[in-house]
């Protein structure tokens, strides 16, 4: 990881981690592309465990079923990478934590894995703050490594927007 990103994410992940705890709330990953980053990230920070309940990372669609409870039929229909199973994986993530806010990724990091209106470096985000579902879809430059590193940072400072909102 380049040295700057990692300060960066590390540097939002403590920020998330206080106003986390300043509202007594608790955060749950669900991570795909990530894959298990945005976790590492807040993880990192001594503490963490009072403000973060434990991540899920669900690679592969049979896991997004059977771990985050997505029916198999939302990812045929929309694709594992869209904002639909961003949302989805964001608010099963919560179903199955004990935590009260959620992020979730689900991307085409690459070098592979483009699809028509899908290239790599798609990645869709979503977040569960105040009972309210938020998501997104970016297009991020780069290697898998730049992408991954872009996705996090991005997971996080959209958790910060909406934990301030």
């Amino acid at each position: 990881m380049d040295a700057d990103n990692h300060l960066k994410i590390i540097d939002l992940a403590a920020s998330v981690g206080q106003l986390l705890k300043a509202k007594r709330l608790q955060a749950v990953t669900a991570e795909s592309c990530t894959g298990g980053g945005v976790a590492q990230a807040i993880t990192e920070i001594a503490g963490s465990s009072s403000w973060f309940d434990c991540g899920f990372v669900t690679y592969s669609n049979a896991s997004k079923n059977e771990l985050l409870d997505i029916p198999e039929a939302l990812i045929a229909q929309h694709g594992a990478v869209s904002e639909e199973i961003a949302a989805a994986m964001a608010e099963g993530a919560l179903a199955n934590s004990n935590a009260d806010v959620a992020i979730s990724t689900t991307g085409i990091a690459g070098p592979d894995g483009a699809v028509p209106g899908k290239p790599v470096g798609t990645v869709c985000f979503g977040w569960v703050v105040n009972q309210v579902t938020h998501t997104e879809r970016l297009v991020f430059d780069g290697n898998r490594q730049a992408v991954r590193e872009q996705a996090v940072l991005h997971a996080l400072q959209g958790l910060q927007r909406y934990l301030t909102c």
